[in-house]
């Protein structure tokens, strides 16, 4: 049984950085295209941050060269470093595959911004 923990939210002020986290059991980071995605209050939720094939990253366009991707293989995690957060950026995140599987989303920790 596949489980994604994620981790690291809570309340940050503009322009300060926070970490997430996503622990994997039952399935293998490493071998797996894996992505972040958020959603906000009654907005769709969406893929920010990814590992496409090997290493190579990607990002969408709100949040690249503020937010870094990142994986430790032997701790089956993958990371995600949120730098200069604005208020736009408040929304609950979630870690799944590509393309997202339904059975795998987890709590999505709440990252409030405040102005």
């Amino acid at each position: 049984q596949v489980q994604l923990v994620e981790s690291g939210g809570g309340l940050v002020q503009a322009g300060e950085s926070l970490r997430l986290s996503c622990a994997a059991s039952g399935i293998i980071f490493s071998i797996k295209s894996v992505g972040w995605y958020r959603q906000a209050p009654g907005k769709p939720r969406e893929l920010i941050a990814w590992f496409g094939t090997g290493t190579s990253t990607d990002y969408a366009d709100s949040v690249r060269a503020r937010f870094t991707i990142s994986r430790d293989n032997a701790k089956n995690t993958v990371y995600l470093q949120m730098n200069s957060l604005k208020p736009e950026d408040s929304a609950a995140y979630y870690c799944n595959v590509l393309p997202s599987t339904p059975r795998y989303w987890g709590q999505g920790p709440q990252v409030p911004v405040s102005s």
